[in-house]
């Protein structure tokens, strides 16, 4: 992967404090996913150490979502999204967890066949509370978790020792 590429890809990251709480410095990735080149550059990067190993891209939403997108488009893949409860017609499986700030749970139909390889994806790995679900969830239904990668690890926070290995483009 292109240092240079990936530098500036990272340099159009906005830091936002205080949102959504006081305290928090949001990572606003929207200029980043709004320049192609730099899209492209971290879709490749979030891939790179999974390519051949993956049938389908989950994103976690909502930032996941678009992430996975690119991700699945670049490598020829399906794209399946996990999403927040009550947001699917047909859930098949559903898992709760703590977030930094609060609790959620994410849900993800039955769609793909049966013990299909999946790379989970999301933009930041925090707690990891996060993708320890989504990683719960899609074994939950069945599949092959074929690894996890984020665009960002805000590695203070720890979130390592909830989820596992993950790849991580950007730590902070």
């Amino acid at each position: 992967m292109n240092p240079d590429a990936l530098a500036r890809a990272e340099s159009l990251i906005a830091t936002i404090p205080d949102f959504p709480e006081p305290g928090i410095l949001f990572r606003d990735i929207s200029p980043l996913l709004a320049d192609a080149a730099a899209l492209r550059t971290i879709a490749m990067a979030m891939a790179e150490p999974y390519v051949g190993s993956f049938d389908v891209v989950a994103g976690v939403e909502a930032r996941g979502f678009l992430l996975a997108g690119a991700i699945a488009v670049a490598s020829g893949t399906g794209l399946a999204p996990i999403r927040k409860a009550g947001k699917l017609p047909r859930p098949a499986g559903s898992v709760s967890y703590d977030l930094e700030y609060g609790s959620a749970t994410i849900e993800m139909t039955d769609d793909l066949v049966s013990g299909a390889r999946v790379l989970l994806v999301d933009d930041v790995l925090a707690t990891g509370g996060t993708l320890r679900a989504g990683q719960q969830l899609l074994a939950q239904l069945g599949y092959t978790l074929a690894g996890t990668s984020v665009l960002m690890e805000l590695t203070a926070l720890r979130g390592r020792t909830v989820c596992g290995d993950v790849h991580s483009v950007f730590t902070v």
